[in-house]
């Protein structure tokens, strides 16, 4: 392409382009310019918008190849040829609004109205899928949630290998040229086992989710469930839970020590919900959003997390809300009232609280050692009824002893592990490291009973 039309596609102008190519940023030296100075170009301008001035962006190319190892990661044109979304359109052969709707969730990273060979035959497959009976509103959300999902997973795999491998090739000393190409020789035996890892984990979740498709059937056959009463509609148990001290442990102990109770609750959520065949909708900082086919598993899985993390040493406690009802499927994810209801009685709940709703308890009648204590009728912030609560325990455990709370982070500790005390206003206060302690010392008056 000459430099009228890398500037169309690029956006960027002629004038800016010519500056580069001086530089040696685009072009390589070649008169004619290819799809990659497209991506380069790109590349370039958003490292402006950023703030990174061009001669910054020139001596890290110069020292480093960062464009070119930019390009030689995430750039796979196929046979370089670009197309328009009108030429795109009378190849793939859908009418120009069908494609547009199914090109933007595709269109990563503003890729515009820009199409390599491989979008082309993208929208070609999504293409079979539609003429196959698939609806145009079910393959949305299907691309939808393909480019959220597959975006996170390549984000993490580009954020991790720069943090856990090219910055410690540095902080080894490494640098320059050697730095490059030390980074790229982790990098390209790194990359052929992406996809087969990927196709991996797809037919482990593939595996799951159609065992609990074979549920709603063999459930639909039985009579147990009713007709939905819109698309998508199934019944399910929703379960949240969540770190009931976590902000004032963050603050007190830090974003790295947090992170460490966070990795490790977060494997004893993980490890409970697959016990109990549960799924992981999401995670949004110390909350987890579970779902069951099973009522009695989820009231199962919230006391075995409650177990486990009241045994973990030097720990928050935890908190657990669940209900049972109706829920929507939409790209991937859950809604309507029986998952908001969740998540209020989980905010309702106090340390080493099970709160669930009258459905639940109903629908859950039956787990052996388990007691659902009433609690009366409250009105949950942002629900409109007033709703029934109980607070589930195991008979075996009512009245077991809880651990001492640190004031100032919420952590939990057994009797040999403070590593401070102080007594104050006539009770003794423990702490779990002394930088707690002085923060209580400075400011007594902001820490309460947890």
């Amino acid at each position: 392409m000459n430099l009228e039309e890398l500037s169309q596609w690029s956006g960027e102008s002629a004038e800016r382009l010519l500056e580069w190519r001086s530089l040696g940023l685009i072009g390589g030296g070649r008169d004619d310019l290819g799809p990659e100075d497209v991506e380069r170009a790109r590349l370039i301008g958003f490292l402006l918008r950023r703030g990174i001035r061009l001669e910054a962006i020139a001596k890290a190319d110069r020292e480093q190849d960062v464009l070119a190892s930019y390009v030689r990661t995430a750039f796979t044109p196929g046979s370089g040829r670009t197309y328009s979304v009108e030429e795109a359109v009378g190849i793939v052969g859908l009418d120009s609004a069908t494609v547009r709707r199914l090109w933007q969730p595709l269109s990563f990273s503003g890729q515009g109205e820009r199409l390599y060979e491989e979008d082309v035959q993208a929208l070609k497959a999504l293409k079979v899928l539609l003429e196959a009976g698939f609806p145009e509103e079910a393959l949305l959300q299907l691309t939808r949630v393909y480019a959220d999902a597959l975006g996170r997973v390549a984000e993490a795999e580009i954020r991790l290998f720069h943090f856990y491998v090219h910055e410690r090739l540095k902080a080894g000393g490494v640098s320059g040229r050697e730095l490059v190409e030390a980074t790229n020789t982790s990098g390209d035996r790194m990359r052929p086992l992406i996809e087969p890892v990927l196709l991996y984990f797809h037919q482990k979740g593939m595996e799951q989710a159609a065992r609990e498709d074979i549920v709603l059937h063999v459930q639909e056959e039985a009579g147990f469930e009713g007709t939905a009463e819109v698309p998508a509609q199934l019944r399910a148990a929703v379960l949240f839970v969540d770190l009931s001290s976590f902000t004032p442990l963050t603050e007190a102990m830090g974003d790295a020590a947090a992170a460490e109770v966070l990795a490790r609750f977060s494997q004893l959520v993980r490890e409970a919900v697959s016990r109990c065949d549960g799924r992981v909708v999401k995670q949004i900082g110390d909350a987890f959003m579970l779902m069951f086919s099973d009522p009695r598993a989820a009231v199962a899985c919230a006391l075995d997390i409650e177990r486990r993390s009241a045994e973990e040493p030097h720990f928050p406690a935890v908190r657990s809300g669940g209900h049972h009802g109706p829920v929507l499927y939409r790209e991937g994810d859950y809604l309507g009232v029986t998952v908001n209801v969740a998540a209020r009685l989980a905010a309702e709940a106090g340390r080493h609280q099970v709160l669930v709703s009258e459905a639940l308890r109903r629908e859950a009648a039956g787990v052996p050692d388990v007691e659902f204590v009433p609690l009366g009728r409250r009105r949950l912030k942002g629900v409109a009824d007033e709703i029934e609560l109980f607070e589930v325990v195991r008979r075996t455990e009512a009245g077991a002893g809880r651990r001492q709370v640190d004031p100032v982070c919420g952590m939990e500790l057994g009797l040999e592990e403070p590593a401070a005390r102080l007594a104050f206003g006539g009770r003794e206060q423990v702490f779990c490291s002394q930088g707690c302690l002085q923060r209580f010392v400075a400011t007594p008056d902001r820490y309460g009973p947890r």
